[in-house]
């Protein structure tokens, strides 16, 4: 299975953009207000600092993913705990994902239908790419995806322009300040930070010079993508309003109208995050079933497929509703994964590694 840099770039912008437009931008306007833009750009640019640091740190160790060098960086145990500790964020976020994508569904286009045939059209439809393509078929994926998802939200930005209210806008800065924009910067920066991913992809790259500028590249697009589509979320409803719808940006799509002829546009949201969710969803799965047969020494990662189709199946069934997943978002993911998975280790991991290396250059190992 090998993936090319065009494919690591559409990789990154795919499965980040749909969920952050849609999930983070109410609690972003709800801590920061008017203020919305500063949070996107301070995330945007800790997000891309980030997924730097993790693409730098996999490419110390060629041609292997998180869970073997992690084990040669920490030792035999540790290393064993910090791959764990990864594996179970990757299982809850596949649970997670596929309940809001039952609700989301079901609240907007199917009312009466139950959550569990969407789970499993959503996981045959995962256990299909993953089985036959693997991880070069979900990056073949997000190839076509890709595009169609950074157009539609290019669509949204100028269909929106002629609703904007500047006067949203203001005043910058005085009303909130400094803490609550950081407050609201988290939201955004622990859905950029998931980029630490990178450290299981690059090992699959044919070209390991690329993978930082490819990783980069498609990180600064999604955050680039979700703070105009925030932005545009604030200068048509205002702070007030936004912060209290639970998808802003689908309520904006909703009511856009041109020349009161083309309407009804809630189907470009829907399409984005439907793609968007796909790719998230089949990249989690992968890493999941690949990470666990690496961790315990199975030649044969495809076997995990079919046991972990059942187990997200169960997962997904005992996730409670939409609500849940903000305070989700709030409490395990950004004051645990965030500061702990998705900065600590993979800065942990690259000092570690480079200290090793210079003793090693030295003779002191």
């Amino acid at each position: 299975m090998k993936l090319s840099g065009l494919q690591i770039f559409w990789l990154m912008f795919t499965f980040e953009t749909g969920n952050m437009i849609l999930l983070t931008v109410s609690p972003v306007i709800e801590d920061a207000k008017q203020d919305v833009w500063i949070a996107y750009l301070i995330a945007s640019l800790l997000g891309v600092l980030i997924v730097y640091i993790a693409s730098k740190t996999a490419l110390l160790h060629p041609k292997q993913t998180l869970v073997q060098f992690s084990k040669s960086v920490f030792g035999k145990w540790i290393g064993t705990f910090v791959v764990l500790n990864y594996l179970v964020q990757w299982y809850s976020v596949v649970g997670n994902i596929l309940r809001e994508f039952a609700d989301f569904t079901i609240t907007i286009l199917l009312p009466l239908t139950p959550p569990w045939p969407l789970f499993i059209t959503m996981l045959l439809l995962m256990i299909y790419v993953t089985f036959i393509g693997g991880i070069e078929g979900i990056g073949r994926c997000s190839e076509v995806f890709g595009p169609i998802i950074l157009f539609s939200v290019i669509i949204l930005v100028i269909f929106s322009l002629k609703d904007v209210e500047t006067i949203n806008l203001m005043p910058v800065y005085i009303d909130t300040g400094f803490f609550s924009i950081w407050k609201g910067a988290l939201t955004p920066l622990a859905f950029l930070s998931e980029s630490v991913i990178i450290l299981m992809l690059a090992s699959f790259t044919d070209d390991p010079k690329n993978v930082v500028k490819s990783a980069v590249s498609g990180i600064a697009l999604a955050a680039i993508s979700a703070t105009l589509v925030g932005l545009c979320v604030l200068l048509v409803f205002g702070p007030d309003i936004s912060a209290k719808l639970r998808h802003p940006t689908f309520d904006v799509v909703s009511y856009l109208s041109i020349m009161d002829f083309i309407q009804n546009l809630e189907i470009i949201a829907v399409l984005v995050w439907i793609l968007s969710v796909f790719i998230k969803l089949s990249l989690y799965f992968f890493l999941s079933c690949y990470g666990t047969a690496q961790l315990f020494k199975m030649k044969d990662w495809r076997k995990m497929i079919w046991i972990f189709g059942i187990f997200f199946f169960v997962l997904a069934q005992f996730f409670p509703d939409t609500s849940y997943t903000f305070g989700y978002m709030k409490t395990y993911w950004t004051q645990y994964a965030l500061p702990i998975n998705m900065v600590g280790i993979p800065i942990l991991l690259w000092i570690v590694t480079k200290v090793r290396k210079k003793m090693k250059v030295s003779g002191t190992m």
